[in-house]
């Protein structure tokens, strides 16, 4: 005998692309979902997300900084 599971929308079946989650939720609900190491955003945008991150949710722990070299 088989059990049907209810699963919550965005669980099982197709995965949504993070891209595609993130767009959403700006254009849906204003919330930005951005990484401080951005490639498309120029050095003073990636600046002012690691600025915005910090007074909103305070310093990133030591040693996740992004490597550069």
């Amino acid at each position: 005998m088989s059990r049907m599971t209810y699963l919550p929308r965005g669980y099982g079946g197709q995965r949504r692309d993070p891209e595609q989650v993130k767009r959403e939720g700006w254009q849906e609900q204003g919330v930005l979902a951005v990484s401080a190491e951005d490639e498309r955003l120029t050095w003073p945008e990636r600046e002012l997300v690691r600025q915005l991150g910090e007074k909103l949710y305070g310093p990133r722990p030591v040693g996740k900084e992004p490597h550069h070299g």
